[in-house]
C-alpha cells in the first residue's frame, strides 16, 4: 500500500519534495532533539492523488490519518475530541518552496462545545479555552468556508468597543463567551448549518483546505512570479497544540537568527505575550522586541538564543524561527531559511564565506537574482510605505520607485521636469515618439501593455520605475485625468507615488531612499564573474546608460539602437524629411545631414566603450513610428519641407500599413532605400577611425535586423562594405569590423546555416521572434495571457522566460546550424530575455557568447551566468 503520511520521526530536512519544506524541517528538528510540539505530515503526493481525484480526499489516506493520529494521541497523552483531555492540533500548509502567507492555516482544530469546556476545567483557565475557541471559529469559517474574516473581526470590535477595551486581551471569559456565540451565528448565516461539532469532521475539511489553497489565487500569482512548478503540490502538517494564550508566562514570536533587512549577525525578532501566533502577523498588538524577553523570562530568552545558533549552524543559513511559549516552556514550531532584502541576503552569504561556513560557490547560489533589483533602484522608506493610501496595482515592469506629478503628453512631461518638476508620466500606452518625455520622467505609468510593452522595455533600459498595464484605472488623455474605481478623478499636477516592484500606484508623496551598493556586493560580483561563461553586454542607445553599465560590469554594448537616437525632438524633423523625400537627391541631402548626428553618437559610444564591443543595429522600425500625426505637426513639417499640407497629407498616408510590424522595416527598407544603411555605415566607420586616431581601440559590429533570407543579407552587405572600403581607401587606414544580423525571424532560424555563410556574428532577438513564432503581439497579450496561467496552458509570460520547447527549439537549431558553416561563429541574445536568470540558464547550455540586456539587469544576468555554470557543474558531478 502506497504511504502518504509520516510521523515527524520519519522525516529529515532532505524530504522537502515530498514532506513539503516546513514539514521536513518539523521531522528535522525532531531528530535534533529541538523542543518541537509532536506531529505528522501529510505529504505532497497525498495532494497530488486529491487534486487527480477530481478534489477528492480518499479514504485510504484519511485512514492512514487516523493511524497517525492515535499515534500522537499516545504521544501527548491526550485524546482527540475527548472532553476530558482533549488533543487539539494545528493544521498547517507547507509547500516544498517557500510560500510565506499564500496558503491557509487552521489553528486548535477539535475544539467544539465540550471540549472547549473540558480544556477550560482541566487548566482552570475557562478564558484562554473560549479565547482559543472564538479564534478557531473564525479561521475554521474563514478558511474552510470562505466566510469574508472581516464579518468575525467586525463582531469583535463591537464587543470591545462596547465595554470600551481597547486590546483584545482585556476581554473576560463571559464576554468571550458571548463572542463564541456571536461567531457561531455568523457561521449559519453564511453557510446555513450550524458549526461542526464532530472533530474528525473538522479535520477532513480542513485538510481538504489546504490542499484547494495550493490552488487559490494568489498562490497561483506568486508560484508564476517565483517560478515554482503547480505539480509539487503541498504538504499538510498537523501537530500537536500549545499555547501561548494562557496568560503573561505564556507568548509567541518570530525571530531571525541575522538581521533580515541588513544582514547584521544579531538575533532579530518580536513576540507578543498572552497572544497566538496570528495576532504577531496581524498587527493587532504591537509586539516587543525579542531582546526584551531576556527580562521577562530569561530562561526561555537563552534557551531560543541557544536555540537560533544551533539552528544556522546546522542549515549554514540564516534561519526564520517560530516560537511559541506556554507557561515558560519555550516550543519550536517551525524554522526556515528566512526570507531577506538583497541587501541582507548579499551580506549574509558573503559572511558566512568569511565565517568559513560555505564555499563562495554556494554563496552565489544562496542569492536569488531577482533581489539584485532591490539594490539598483530608489525604494520608499518602509515606514512610510506602511500607511500609504493604495490607488491601484498594475504589472510591476521596472522596479523601483518613484514620486511626482502627472503628466499626461510626453512634451508636458518635459516641460515639467524642465522646471524642476518630478514628473510621472501617465499614458494609455507608450509609443517610440514618447521618449523624451519617458526620459525626463521620473516613473511612467500606462493602463495597457504588458511586461515587454514599449513603456516596460524602454523604462528598464533607462532604470526607470514603471507600472504597466495598470487596467484599474481609466486615463483620459485628452481630459487630463485619472479615474479610479471609486470614481475619484485625479487631475494633472497631482501627486502620486510608483512602486514598480511591487506594481502599487500610492496616492501623494512617500519619502524615497537611494539603495547603494558596493562591498558585499562588489565581492560577491567578482565571485560570480570568476565563474561565469557568458560574457554580460548592455543594451545603451546613450552615453549616460552605457556608462551606467559599465559601473554594473557591463562588457560592451550587444544592442545599440540606432532609431533611439533619430526621436530626439531636433533631429526628427530631419528623419521624416528624409521618409517623405521624393527623390534620391532630396533624401541624400537630408541624410547628410543625420550622418553628422549619427558619428556623434557613435564617436560618444566608442570612446566609453575602450575596446570593447559595440554592436549597432542599423535602422529597424517601421517607417510610420517617425511621422507626424497631428495637424499642427503636419502643418509645421509641410512649411519646413516646403510642400503643401495636402501633398504631404496624401504622401503620409501612401506609406500607412495594415500590420506595420510584418510591413515595411529592418533589411527591408536596406532593399528599397539602400543609401539609408550606406550612410549608418559610413557614420560608424567614420567615427571608429576619428576614435582610434585618438589612440583608442575600437571594434564596431554592424547589425542588419529582420534578415530572412541569404540574399537579402549578400545583396546589404555588399551595400555596406563597399561604403566601408571608401572610407578605408580615403582615410588610409583598415579597423576590424564585423557584419552580421539579428536573427528573429523564424525562416532565418531554419536557414541559419545558409545565413551563416554572409554573417560575422548572430545576435538573437527574441522578442520578435517570440512575437512571430507563437503569432502574438507583445503590446497585446496582455489582455490575454492572465487567462493562459490561470488554465495552465502557459506556465508563464513567454515575453519575459524564453519559451524552451518553441522559440528555444528554433534558437537551438539557429546555432547548431550556423555552427555547421562556422564552428567558431560569435553568437548572442539581445532581446529582453538576455536580462531573465531562467532564460540566461539556457543560452549558457546552448553555449553562446554572450547575453544583453538593459543596463539595471547587468547585475542579475552576472549573477544569474555564475548561477548556471555551477549548475551545469553539479550536474556534471552527479552524473
Amino acid at each position: 500500500m502506497r504511504k502518504f503520511v509520516y510521523q515527524f520521526s520519519e522525516g529529515s530536512k532532505e524530504m522537502k519534495n515530498l514532506l513539503g519544506g516546513k514539514g521536513a524541517n518539523l521531522a528535522e528538528m525532531t531528530n535534533i532533539g529541538l523542543p518541537v510540539p509532536p506531529g505528522f505530515i501529510i505529504s505532497t503526493a497525498a495532494c497530488n492523488d486529491y487534486t487527480n481525484s477530481n478534489k477528492h480526499l480518499s479514504e485510504d489516506i484519511f485512514e492512514e490519518v487516523k493511524i497517525h493520529l492515535a499515534e500522537l494521541e499516545r504521544q501527548t497523552g491526550k485524546i482527540f475530541g475527548f472532553k476530558e483531555n482533549p488533543l487539539l492540533v494545528s493544521v498547517r500548509s507547507g509547500a516544498p518552496f517557500s510560500m510565506p502567507g499564500m496558503m491557509d492555516t487552521v489553528l486548535n482544530l477539535g475544539l467544539n462545545d465540550a471540549t472547549a469546556r473540558g480544556l477550560a476545567s482541566l487548566t482552570n483557565d475557562s478564558r484562554s479555552a473560549l479565547d482559543s475557541y472564538r479564534r478557531f471559529i473564525q479561521m475554521f469559517g474563514d478558511v474552510v468556508f470562505e466566510i469574508p474574516s472581516y464579518h468575525f473581526e467586525q463582531a469583535l470590535t463591537q464587543i470591545k468597543k462596547t465595554n470600551n477595551y481597547l486590546l483584545d486581551t482585556e476581554l473576560t471569559a463571559e464576554d468571550l463567551s458571548e463572542l463564541v456565540a456571536t461567531y457561531k451565528t455568523i457561521f449559519t448565516q453564511a453557510t446555513g448549518q450550524n458549526f461542526p461539532q464532530e472533530p474528525l469532521e473538522q479535520l477532513r475539511l480542513a485538510i481538504i483546505a489546504v490542499f484547494n489553497s495550493w490552488m487559490n489565487p494568489r498562490a497561483v500569482i506568486y508560484r508564476r512570479l517565483n517560478n515554482i512548478d503547480a505539480s509539487f503540490g503541498t504538504a499538510v502538517n498537523i501537530q500537536a497544540m500549545v499555547f501561548g494564550n494562557t496568560g503573561e508566562t505564556s507568548g509567541t514570536g518570530i525571530t531571525f537568527t541575522r538581521n533580515p533587512s541588513t544582514g547584521e549577525k544579531a538575533v532579530f525578532g518580536e513576540f507578543l505575550l498572552n497572544a497566538q501566533g496570528e495576532d504577531v502577523v496581524a498587527g493587532i498588538r504591537t509586539p516587543e522586541p525579542i531582546k526584551a524577553l531576556e527580562k521577562r523570562m530569561p530562561i526561555v530568552y537563552n534557551e531560543l538564543i541557544k536555540t537560533c545558533e544551533l539552528l544556522e549552524n546546522h542549515y549554514l543559513d540564516m534561519q526564520d524561527i517560530e516560537f511559541t511559549i506556554e507557561k515558560e516552556k519555550l516550543f519550536i514550531l517551525q524554522t526556515r531559511s528566512g526570507k531577506r532584502t538583497a541587501k541582507a541576503a548579499i551580506q549574509v552569504a558573503v559572511d558566512l564565506v568569511h565565517e568559513g561556513k560555505i564555499t563562495k560557490a554556494e554563496a552565489l547560489i544562496r542569492v536569488e537574482t531577482k533581489q539584485l533589483d532591490q539594490l539598483l533602484h530608489p525604494t520608499f522608506v518602509e515606514s512610510a510605505l506602511k500607511v500609504g493610501q493604495v490607488l491601484a496595482t498594475g504589472l510591476p515592469a521596472s522596479p523601483g520607485a518613484a514620486t511626482g506629478q502627472i503628466y499626461f503628453t510626453a512634451k508636458e512631461a518635459v516641460q515639467a521636469a524642465e522646471r524642476g518638476i518630478s514628473v510621472i508620466l501617465v499614458r494609455n500606452e507608450t509609443s517610440p515618439e514618447d521618449i523624451e518625455g519617458m526620459a525626463k520622467s521620473a516613473a511612467i505609468l500606462t493602463a495597457h501593455g504588458g511586461m515587454t510593452s514599449h513603456a516596460a522595455v524602454v523604462a528598464r533600459g533607462m532604470g526607470k520605475c514603471c507600472i504597466a498595464g495598470c487596467s484599474e484605472l481609466i486615463i483620459n488623455e485628452k481630459e487630463k485625468t485619472i479615474i479610479l474605481k471609486n470614481g475619484t478623478q485625479l487631475h494633472e499636477g497631482e501627486q502620486i507615488s510608483l512602486d514598480g516592484t511591487s506594481g502599487k500606484v500610492y496616492l501623494g508623496e512617500i519619502e524615497l531612499t537611494e539603495a547603494a551598493i558596493g562591498g558585499h556586493f562588489d565581492e560577491l560580483m567578482t565571485w560570480a564573474d570568476e565563474e561565469k561563461q557568458l560574457m554580460i553586454r548592455v543594451n545603451a542607445d546613450t552615453p549616460a546608460d552605457f556608462k551606467k553599465a559599465l559601473l554594473f560590469g557591463a562588457e560592451g554594448i550587444g544592442l545599440c539602437r540606432t532609431e533611439h537616437m533619430f526621436f530626439d525632438e531636433k533631429r526628427i524633423p530631419y528623419v521624416r524629411q528624409m521618409i517623405l523625400a521624393e527623390s534620391l537627391a532630396e533624401r541624400e541631402s537630408v541624410l547628410t545631414t543625420l550622418k553628422e548626428m549619427q558619428k556623434e553618437d557613435f564617436t560618444a559610444l566608442f570612446r566609453i566603450a575602450d575596446g570593447r564591443a559595440v554592436n549597432i543595429r542599423l535602422l529597424d522600425p517601421p517607417l510610420h513610428e517617425f511621422l507626424p500625426n497631428t495637424n499642427r505637426e503636419i502643418e509645421q513639417l509641410a512649411s519646413e519641407m516646403n510642400r503643401t499640407v495636402p501633398q504631404l497629407t496624401k504622401r503620409i498616408h501612401s506609406l500607412a500599413e495594415t500590420n506595420p510590424m510584418l510591413g515595411h522595416r529592418g533589411s527591408r527598407l536596406a532593399i528599397t532605400f539602400p543609401e539609408i544603411y550606406r550612410m549608418q555605415a559610413e557614420a560608424i566607420i567614420e567615427s571608429a577611425v576619428i576614435v582610434h586616431d585618438e589612440g583608442i581601440a575600437v571594434h564596431p559590429e554592424i547589425m542588419i535586423p529582420l534578415i530572412a533570407t541569404k540574399s537579402e543579407l549578400k545583396y546589404i552587405k555588399k551595400e555596406i562594405k563597399h561604403a566601408i572600403h571608401s572610407i578605408f581607401d580615403k582615410e588610409r587606414v583598415v579597423l576590424p569590423y564585423d557584419i552580421g544580423t539579428m536573427i528573429e525571424i523564424p525562416r532565418a532560424c531554419v536557414t541559419a546555416d545558409e545565413i551563416a555563410e554572409e554573417a560575422q556574428f548572430f545576435s538573437f532577438g527574441t522578442n520578435d521572434l517570440t512575437q512571430l513564432t507563437y503569432g502574438f503581439s507583445r503590446d497585446d497579450a496582455a489582455k490575454f495571457l492572465s487567462d493562459y496561467y490561470e488554465k495552465n496552458i502557459l506556465p508563464n509570460d513567454p515575453f519575459v522566460t524564453i519559451d524552451k520547447e518553441g522559440v528555444g527549439a528554433l534558437v537551438e537549431m539557429a546555432v547548431t546550424r550556423g555552427r555547421m558553416t562556422h564552428a567558431n561563429l560569435k553568437m548572442g541574445v539581445c532581446g529582453e530575455h538576455g536580462g531573465d536568470p531562467e532564460s540566461i540558464r539556457f543560452f549558457h547550455q546552448l553555449g553562446l557568447s554572450y547575453v544583453s540586456c538593459s543596463p539595471y539587469r547587468v547585475p542579475i544576468a552576472r549573477l544569474a551566468a555564475a548561477q548556471a555554470s555551477l549548475h551545469e557543474k553539479e550536474m556534471l558531478t552527479t552524473v
